[in-house]
């Protein structure tokens, strides 16, 4: 039988306290603290388990026979291990979300869209205050707010539908 360990990835537990909220703290607490008893109960096991010595068990057993026919279908059992199928499917969709451009194309997006509010920000920030605003100022800092008297030479100045 195989008696090799199973590599555990190491948690960066400060990391791990930075995010969570301060009303899952006792949860988060309970977590470590079982995590690192079973890394402790796990760090304490051999390497390898026991050999079993059959000459003691032949020695005790009146039916020798049938400690030779344990023996050899315990060195015959194989333990499965069972097989990642999943780590290179993420890794692959990893790599093409990397590649993708959907992603570079959402960030050049957003930078676009940045730099416009960043405008419209300075914007509002320099503008007259609203109290002392005429109304051709207001037209001018805000041209949608300007009305039509030629195309609409009654009060509202607007379509019903627009107001």
């Amino acid at each position: 039988m195989a008696g090799r360990r199973v590599p555990c990835k190491a948690v960066d537990w400060l990391a791990f306290a930075e995010r969570v909220p301060p009303n899952q703290r006792g949860m988060f607490n309970a977590l470590k603290t079982r995590s690192d008893a079973i890394a402790a109960k796990l760090s304490s096991l051999p390497e390898a388990p026991a050999a079993i010595d059959w000459s003691y068990y032949r020695s005790t057993v009146a039916n020798s026979g049938m400690v030779d026919e344990f023996e050899k279908k315990f060195k015959a059992l194989k333990v499965p291990e069972p097989v990642d199928t999943q780590t290179n499917a993420i890794n692959s969709q990893e790599a093409e979300a990397n590649r993708t451009k959907v992603l570079w194309s959402y960030i050049e997006g957003s930078k676009v869209r940045i730099a416009q509010y960043e405008e419209e920000l300075a914007k509002f920030k320099n503008m007259i205050p609203f109290d002392q605003m005429t109304i051709e100022d207001l037209n001018a800092t805000f041209p949608e707010t300007t009305l039509d008297k030629a195309k609409y030479p009654y009060w509202p100045h607007k379509p019903i539908a627009d107001l």
